[in-house]
C-alpha cells in the first residue's frame, strides 16, 4: 500500500469513529470539527478550511472556494451531511483536486445509517 492509501486508511478508520459517536443528522461544520480531532489525536497534520484560490487567465481570483480538510499534504476531504450525494458533490472534490494539484481526495457523507454507504474515495 502508498502513503495515500495508507493515509485514506487511517482517514476513514478516524470517520467511521466520529460516525459511532455522533451518528447521523449533524452539520457538517460538526463532523469537520470531529474528523479533525481524530486525526489530531493520531498526529496526522490536517489543515481546515483551507482557502483554494482560482487560477483565471494568469490571475488568482479569490472565489470564497475552501477546502474542508487538507490531510497530510496530500489528501482532500470533503465532508458533506446530505440526503445523498449528488454529482455535483463528486464535481466539487474533481475541481479541488485539479485546482490544488493533488491526486487523492474523499467525499465523505455522514448522513447515513453506515459510513461505508457514505465514502467515495477518487483519484487523479
Amino acid at each position: 500500500m502508498g502513503a495515500e492509501a495508507d493515509l485514506t486508511h487511517t482517514i476513514i478508520g478516524c470517520a467511521i469513529e466520529v460516525h459511532k459517536e455522533l451518528g447521523p443528522g449533524l452539520l457538517e461544520s460538526s463532523y469537520e470539527a470531529a474528523l479533525a480531532h481524530e486525526l489530531t489525536l493520531l498526529g496526522v497534520p490536517i489543515q481546515k478550511q483551507l482557502p483554494m484560490p482560482l487560477r483565471y487567465k494568469g490571475e488568482e481570483l479569490d472565489c470564497g472556494y475552501r477546502i474542508d480538510l487538507l490531510v497530510g499534504s496530500d489528501v482532500i476531504v470533503e465532508i458533506k451531511s446530505v440526503a445523498a450525494l449528488l454529482p455535483i458533490h463528486e464535481a466539487q472534490l474533481m475541481t479541488y483536486l485539479k485546482l490544488a494539484g493533488k491526486r487523492t481526495g474523499l467525499l465523505i457523507n455522514f448522513n447515513v445509517q453506515q459510513l461505508c454507504d457514505g465514502v467515495r474515495r477518487f483519484a487523479l
